[in-house]
């Protein structure tokens, strides 16, 4: 079929692409060679190319009965739903020591079903200002009477906020509405980890009614932080101050889909209210199998040796960077928080040096706006369990390559 669309609208849609060319922020599809060094993925532990995984996983497909379909046929609510979605959703909160939980087909569809649906009209959600776009468009599309940020990871701009709104308010300060605090627990871009004690003391100093209600992601700490990989949240031993949390599968777990964890009557609100479950075809069989895998191996201890390693990596990458530090820091500066995966090399250009890595066989991204805030530009390095020592030295000598050759090019100007 050719392109029927009207001149218009087309020359209206490559304008709208021009400006983004302008600014350096268009978007492109790209497939770099498998033969690449992965240093951009969220797969942290490498459970995708990992033997283990893939035998575990072959084994429950193994496992299903002749003619069993691998296709949900629908969504949960009509033909989607099955025994073993709901024991899976049972193994996982029991791991993550919460009552009950729900599984989403994506953590965007999580976050939009949760912030969609549960604030109720006159409530506020006070939000950290770096949360993902999927907890924006969830909002969005909240009955919430107000949505407030506050700065990143900052429990003093989370208390002026909550102050300020309480005195406009006096229903939030008497309980008669709710406060949703939303969060990450790890942060895609930078890899910080929010300060949740220091949250939590906030709020129960400010909303004496207990009225405050917490919603964090932890889909980047998932299998990553925490014992066995079970997450920030756990490692702070702070299940119980946190109203919902979502576990995603599509990073360090290797397979897809979220999880919602929460009390049952809330779980069972979400059955009720969020489109994005009650509106699109479940799961099938084979991603639960695969999300069945991974948290087994979780469950077992099997992932803490690359948890481990992982470790391991993250500090000699480090101690690699700092010999960075010798070049301009106009040119590149590098951001990390300690023990995370997820590295960040600011950069004026950092197109340029992830062009020049990709060439050079190390697949690492450069993140533009409005992914970023403007000005925030970088190239995000993440580790995993898989790579090596040789693979770090050659990725920390090709940006020097680049760091040499960007120098002297400026040199000349």
């Amino acid at each position: 079929m050719g392109d029927s669309s009207p001149k218009c609208l087309r020359d209206s849609l490559r304008q709208a692409l021009s400006r983004r060319e302008e600014k350096l922020c268009r978007r492109k599809l790209t497939v770099l060679p498998s033969s690449s060094v992965d240093f951009s993925s969220n797969d942290f532990l490498s459970l995708s190319t990992s033997p283990t995984f893939r035998a575990r996983f072959l084994d429950h497909l193994k496992q299903a009965p002749p003619f069993h379909p691998f296709a949900s046929g629908g969504s949960r609510l009509l033909d989607g739903n099955s025994t073993y979605s709901e024991e899976l959703e049972g193994f996982i909160a029991a791991f993550h020591n919460a009552p009950s939980g729900l599984l989403f087909n994506s953590g965007f569809d999580a976050n939009v079903g949760v912030f969609s649906t549960i604030p109720q009209p006159g409530d506020l959600i006070v939000y950290d200002e770096l949360i993902h776009a999927s907890a924006h468009e969830g909002m969005r599309l909240s009955r919430a009477e107000k949505r407030v940020k506050f700065s990143h990871s900052s429990p003093e701009s989370l208390e002026n906020v909550l102050h300020a709104e309480l005195l406009t308010d006096p229903q939030l300060h008497d309980g008669r509405r709710n406060v949703f605090i939303a969060i990450e627990s790890v942060y895609s871009m930078d890899g910080d980890v929010a300060p949740i004690r220091e949250f939590i003391e906030v709020v129960d100093r400010l909303l004496p009614r207990k009225n405050g209600y917490f919603i964090v992601d932890e889909a980047h700490a998932t299998g990553v932080f925490g014992p066995r990989g079970a997450g920030v949240v756990q490692q702070l031993g702070v299940e119980d101050r946190m109203f919902i949390r979502t576990h995603t599968f599509g990073k360090a777990l290797a397979s897809h889909g979220a999880i919602v964890l929460c009390c049952p009557d809330t779980r069972d609100y979400l059955v009720n209210y969020a489109r994005t479950l009650i509106y699109t075809t479940a799961l099938g069989f084979p991603f639960l199998a695969s999300i069945r895998s991974a948290y087994e191996l979780l469950v077992e201890g099997e992932t803490e040796q690359l948890q481990c390693k992982l470790g391991q990596l993250i500090v000699y990458f480090r101690s690699r960077l700092d010999s960075l530090s010798s070049w301009s820091s106009s040119i590149i500066e590098v951001d990390h928080f300690s023990n995370s995966p997820i590295f960040s090399l600011r950069s004026r250009v950092p197109r340029q040096l992830a062009s020049f890595c990709q060439q050079e066989g190390y697949n690492a991204r450069a993140i533009m706006p409005p992914t970023v805030p403007t000005g925030q530009e970088r190239v995000r390095v993440c580790l995993h369990a898989g790579n090596t020592v040789e693979e770090i030295d050659g990725l920390v000598e090709t940006i020097e390559m680049w760091l040499d050759q960007t120098e002297k090019k400026t040199a000349r100007l």
